[in-house]
């Protein structure tokens, strides 16, 4: 399936992230069967907030097709989305979100809020969620209990 293809991509940055010691979190931006964007959690490496795997993926995706707009842009992440990067792919113009692991605390494709597709925004996105979300969930969770384990150390 071309979803697990991009997905296993957007895992492959999120190990890149790691090893930065980011949270594992990668992200693609495919535009006309073409990856144009590609980005991973880089927060603490940038000392940027705003330096989540989405924005890094979209702006590069901005640069590639020098323009803001995404148009027909799908996204693929492999962590369901927060509610700043949820912004960011509705301004973007994003047509398409596909992610992996469901975020239950602050997923903000509808799993804690909904920001995506709320009634008041005039940009609807197609949510495609759970895809490959074992193998997004198990980095992430792997990710914490290495860390959970060095700090008791």
């Amino acid at each position: 399936m071309e979803h697990e293809h991009y997905m296993r991509r957007a895992l492959e940055l999120a190990q890149q992230a790691e090893q930065f010691g980011e949270v594992p979190v990668g992200a693609v931006v495919v535009h006309n069967d073409q990856i144009i964007g590609e980005g991973f959690n880089e927060v603490i490496r940038l000392s940027d907030p705003s330096a989540h795997a989405e924005s890094q993926a979209i702006r590069a995706a901005g640069r590639q097709l020098d323009n803001y707009r995404l148009v027909d842009a799908t996204l693929y992440v492999s962590l369901e989305p927060c509610a700043m990067c949820a912004g960011l792919i509705t301004h973007a113009r994003i047509k398409t979100l596909v992610y992996g692991a469901h975020d239950p605390r602050t997923g903000a494709a509808g799993t804690a809020i909904e920001v995506l597709n709320h009634p008041s925004m005039n940009h609807k996105v197609e949510v495609i969620g759970g895809v490959l979300k074992h193998e997004s969930a198990e980095i992430l969770q792997d990710f914490f209990r290495k860390r959970r384990k060095n700090l008791g150390k």
